[in-house]
């Protein structure tokens, strides 16, 4: 495959970057959020995005019937990168998972409700996968749904909901039969976060980030917010996992903190001598630089098969998610260890080595291995899918 942008490609990042220096702003842009800085959690951030949605840049990818321009794929990852070395808002939950799966799989009526209003950056979505002893496994889910009429009673807990406390709407999956296999019984439901049977309490991270516990007690939900057949939720779910693990994934934050510590090398001295010419230094740098190169060429590889049509492709999913969020980790480490006692000076510090973002991503980038599946997933998912291995190995 050619890793190269074709003209028209170029010209396009040109223009996304002069509409970001256009409506550059402060209190939307924060790199140090690091992959944080991707949600859509203040005013001033949905107005930032509702202007995106009417450049056209929101869907792109979508079949024009509803309201998309059938567009490649690499011009989403375009976009989404040049948000994300900004510190921006981007385009994941709504667009790239809920937007993609309610096209492939979703009711006339949710396509008509959610489609123009996601275009349009009228609503924010929730996730809700992940339960108190269902983390990664998210076909181990118990939030239980029992018929009622021509809907659902949902009772029990979610948890590492991170827009809860923001969004207007939730995409949760439920066990809707537990007489058969675990993959096999969850069905896929959108629940309005202000019903009154949901409860949110906030859960703090060590990134100075807020996640969320829900709780459901007697949640109605009718049969015309199921999205696609009954019992077929884990599919759907699993498709979703693939685009979230490339889309919230970006691999610009990597590339750009691993420029900011070439530069810190380049002119840091340390006990008389240059930070650069010490050779375990360097040895890490070149390193770092190699494996981001890696990073790099995985996600456009994902966006190389995913635009071929079809399933998003799960394991170049995975080899992305897996490699980029190990890698982030590992460049926070190098990072925090070559800045030497400074590097545990808070984020922001102006005297810190780097301002202080080694710090930061030391917190944060533990975040990236677990959410979307932690690492032990990816290499279970490459290892059946990819290499043919047997469950139990």
């Amino acid at each position: 495959m050619d890793f190269e942008f074709t003209e028209e490609q170029q010209s396009y990042a040109q223009e996304v970057q002069e509409f970001l220096d256009h409506n550059d702003d402060p209190d939307v842009f924060d790199v140090t959020r690091e992959n944080m800085a991707q949600i859509v959690d203040t005013p001033k951030r949905r107005a930032f995005m509702k202007r995106l949605g009417e450049r056209g840049w929101l869907g792109m990818t979508w079949p024009e019937k509803y309201g998309g321009q059938d567009g490649e794929g690499i011009y989403e990852y375009i976009l989404n990168e040049a948000l994300a070395r900004r510190g921006g808002p981007q385009i994941g939950k709504g667009v790239g998972i809920i937007g993609k799966t309610l096209i492939r799989h979703g009711s006339d009526k949710l396509k008509e409700e959610f489609l123009p209003k996601i275009l349009r950056n009228e609503v924010e979505f929730a996730v809700g996968y992940s339960e108190p002893q269902a983390g990664s496994d998210a076909a181990a889910m118990e939030l239980k749904a029992t018929r009622d009429g021509d809907g659902w009673r949902l009772n029990g807990q979610k948890i590492w909901t991170t827009s809860a406390h923001f969004a207007e709407w939730y995409w949760v999956g439920a066990r809707t039969d537990s007489d058969v296999p675990k993959h096999y019984g969850i069905s896929l439901f959108l629940i309005p976060m202000d019903h009154p049977g949901l409860e949110i309490q906030g859960i703090h991270t060590i990134g100075d980030e807020r996640t969320n516990s829900v709780y459901f007690d007697n949640v109605y939900v009718s049969d015309d917010y199921r999205v696609g057949e009954l019992n077929k939720g884990f599919q759907y779910i699993s498709e979703a996992l693939d685009l979230e693990r490339f889309t919230m994934f970006t691999y610009s934050p990597i590339d750009q903190r691993l420029e900011l510590l070439t530069d810190y090398v380049k002119e840091e001295v340390r006990d008389g001598e240059p930070l650069k010419d010490d050779p375990i230094v360097r040895q890490q740098v070149a390193r770092l630089t190699t494996e981001g190169e890696v990073a790099r060429v995985l996600g456009l590889r994902f966006v190389a098969q995913s635009m071929k049509g079809g399933k998003p492709p799960t394991c170049e999913a995975s080899a992305y998610k897996l490699y980029a969020t190990e890698l982030s980790k590992r460049l926070a480490n190098a990072s925090t260890d070559i800045a030497g006692p400074g590097g545990q000076l808070r984020v922001k510090t102006k005297d810190a080595p780097m301002e202080g973002r080694a710090e930061s991503t030391y917190r944060y980038t533990v975040i990236d291995t677990i959410g979307g599946g932690a690492s032990e997933i990816q290499k279970n998912i490459i290892a059946r899918r990819k290499l043919g291995l047997p469950k139990n190995f």
